[in-house]
């Protein structure tokens, strides 16, 4: 009935064109689908979005907001990553990002678990920001309930400079700088791009101050004879960002800007540094492409945790510190050609991909002595190592003038294995492997009913396996990795319709359900550790849809909403305590699932009177959003508003900028993220009141 609703409103709004001669607005070029096409000509749910100079230019959910189906929640804690979900997917993650692909130029930042990270990924020399969602995510293997890719900027004709500074409430300052320009003066032998951020903040909470570091760099060479290399280099270090934990909702209520009292007991902290490098090589065949890209990095973390010293005393417990050294790599080999099948155009893309990550995880006591917070004994030692080996094969066909379909194929085979090294009384041998593959195909067909009005249909298949920290503990206490657990499959189907009735405006709406088997759940959450089970079946469905339109010459509007139903289909039991002997809570079918809104609404009205003069006011609602399997609680809907105004100033070799923003500016409530199924009941994660924004630009040419 809603879904009927969504379609309706889009109708309505699109309705005044109907005098208007169609005309068809130049489209957007995407290349989520490996080649790069007008997103009208895809029959996919793509969105893109570039950097808005008015904001913080740290998080990639500033970069995300407004994409419809996608929920990216700022954690306003810097020792954890951005929360991201995805139609639903992703949702349940407590740290880091999984069920979703990412990539920064190419470059996966998910690792083949499946589990994924975005801190390192550079604001300062983004270009924008790709996001598939739908079917064809499917294309990308493993733990693809959707895609994320930003692509940095490339370097230019002529050389450049920027500086960029932002200062806001709460102590953040973050100064940027890059450099880009031609290799040579002479001849097109390439160029450069380079960009250097430095980042801090005193924390809206009680203990949650925090700085980070990043540099970014793109060397690009033309070598000549249809050859082209491009180097790739990434740095980021956060050496300490203090963790305030979540709140229980009594503790929100007293007080959002205290940090938990353990989290002051164990001084909570984590510290973070990666190194990557990256390059891609290409060959221009005739009508075809060859392409290897090739990438190795390096990602240490180090955390400490508040488990309390009494929990630590099981035979079985990791300690409340962890060591987390990550070497990891891979390749991608791809052939691309564009040739004819039937007289019509239809485009080829072939590839074979392996990643590896090794990891040497320690666990340490968080104390020593009487004394806490500080690392202590040793408590868990072993190696692990995942592997990827996938091969795809994607067709796009134009069979008639006004139609295509775009149809692939990919198998993934993912191994994990690991090696314990630690043992004591009560603690035994936890080495094992287990090894999952799927082959996961995905079609869609595109109809252009007129040539204002593109009309799609998609269907496919997905899987996601079980990361690392989910194979970790079996639920029933016993030694040994969980390998008892299976890969969700999934059943992904879309509708949707790409619309550009009138000159200035454009509106998109998708229709789409999931279904999964052997969905991953918490069976058990106690002690600091948590353990995993296979669900029945659960149902993800709903509507999405945007709008931008130029209201008038100086006003232009971009909506956007999404509303999404993600329940249980069937019943399974969990456990309130560890181990996991004797299930005792029902989780119903009918229960939401966790961390998912469902609803959710943005938009942004732009004025600007002159050529130099912006102002903007933004406004976004996000409905209620339940907290653990049970649906015993959940974070109240809010809506925010954002007041904002930018100035540029534009010289013969020079332009500058400065934008000021109000944030949250009636000053609501609201609560930034939930951690999903939190053992102690500290599910919320509290946002800021009103805030002020400052960005500073200058740029030389």
């Amino acid at each position: 009935m809603r879904a009927r609703r969504y379609a309706a409103t889009l109708a309505l709004l699109t309705l005044p064109a109907a005098a208007q001669p169609p005309v068809q607005l130049a489209p957007v070029t995407v290349s989520a689908t490996r080649v790069a096409t007008p997103s009208d000509e895809v029959p996919a749910a793509i969105s893109r979005r570039e950097p808005d100079a008015a904001e913080l230019g740290v998080n990639l959910s500033e970069l995300l907001d407004g994409v419809p189906g996608l929920l990216a929640r700022d954690r306003n804690n810097y020792a954890q990553d951005t929360q991201i979900s995805l139609r639903g997917f992703g949702a349940r993650s407590a740290f880091g990002i999984r069920g979703l692909r990412l990539y920064l130029d190419g470059i996966p930042a998910s690792q083949p678990d499946g589990q994924g990270q975005v801190s390192h990924f550079p604001l300062a020399a983004a270009d924008h920001v790709e996001v598939l969602r739908g079917p064809f995510s499917a294309l990308y293997g493993n733990s693809s309930g959707g895609v994320i890719q930003l692509f940095s900027r490339d370097g230019g004709a002529r050389p450049e400079t920027r500086l960029d500074s932002a200062y806001g409430s709460d102590g953040r300052q973050r100064w940027s700088m890059s450099l880009s320009g031609p290799l040579s003066p002479e001849a097109a032998v390439g160029d450069f791009s380079f960009a250097l951020s430095r980042f801090e903040t005193d924390g809206y909470r009680d203990h949650s101050a925090a700085s980070r570091e990043n540099l970014y760099g793109k060397l690009r060479f033309d070598l000549g004879e249809g050859r082209r290399l491009s180097l790739l280099l990434s740095h980021f270090d956060s050496p300490e960002a203090l963790d305030p934990l979540g709140l229980t909702r009594a503790q929100v209520q007293a007080d959002p800007r205290q940090a938990a009292p353990a989290a002051l007991l164990f001084n909570t902290r984590k510290s973070t540094a990666q190194n990557q490098l990256g390059a891609v090589l290409s060959q221009s065949l005739g009508a075809g492409e060859l392409q290897l890209l090739a990438y190795a990095g390096q990602r240490a973390i180090t955390q400490y945790l508040a488990v309390p010293v009494a929990a630590q005393a099981a035979p079985g417990s990791a300690g409340g510190v962890v060591d987390l050294a990550s070497d990891y790599g891979g390749a991608d080999l791809r052939y691309s050609r564009q040739t004819q099948w039937l007289a019509r155009p239809l485009n080829l893309v072939a590839g074979l991909s392996y990643d590896r990550l090794q990891q040497q995880r320690r666990g340490y006591e968080n104390f020593v002595g009487a004394d806490l917070g500080l690392r202590g004994a040793l408590r868990r030692d072993e190696d692990n190592r995942a592997d990827s080996l996938d091969q795809y094969l994607q067709a796009d066909w134009h069979f008639a003038p006004r139609a295509s379909l775009l149809a692939g194929l990919r198998h993934s085979r993912v191994a994990f294995r690991s090696e314990d090294h630690y043992f004591a009384a009560g603690n035994g041998d936890d080495s094992g492997g287990r090894a999952y593959s799927a082959t996961t195909p995905v079609a869609g067909l595109r109809w252009a009913a007129r040539p204002w009005a593109q009309l799609y249909a998609a269907y496919g298949t997905g899987f996601e396996t079980p990361t690392f920290a989910e194979l970790a503990y079996r639920p029933d206490g016993e030694p040994g990795p969980n390998l008892g657990l299976r890969a969700a499959k999934s059943r992904n189907a879309e509708l949707g319709a790409k619309l550009s009735p009138r000159v200035g405006w454009r509106s998109e709406l998708a229709l789409f359900e999931t279904r999964s088997r052997d969905e991953l759940v918490v069976l058990t959450n106690s002690g600091g550790r948590s353990s995993y089970g296979n669900a029945g079946r659960t149902r993800r469905r709903g509507a999405e849809w945007q709008l931008v339109g130029q209201l008038a010459p100086d006003w232009r509007l971009q909506v956007a909403g999404t509303w999404l139903e993600a329940r249980v289909q069937e019943e399974y039991r969990a456990c309130t305590g560890s181990p996991c002997l004797t299930p005792n809570t029902t989780i119903a079918a009918g229960n939401r699932l966790p961390g998912v809104a469902d609803q959710q609404w943005q938009a942004r009205l732009d004025w600007t009177p002159t050529p130099v003069w912006l102002g903007f006011v933004e406004a976004r609602y996000l409905g209620s959003v339940p907290v653990n399997d049970r649906n015993s609680d959940s974070a109240p809907a809010a809506a925010l508003f954002d007041l904002g105004a930018r100035y540029h100033w534009l010289g013969e070799h020079w332009s500058a900028n400065a934008s000021l923003r109000i944030e949250n500016l009636l000053d609501r409530a609201s609560i930034g993220s939930v951690i999903v199924n939190d053992g102690n009941g500290r599910y919320y994660e509290p946002a800021p009141g009103r805030g002020l924004l400052l960005n500073l630009g200058l740029e030389f040419h």
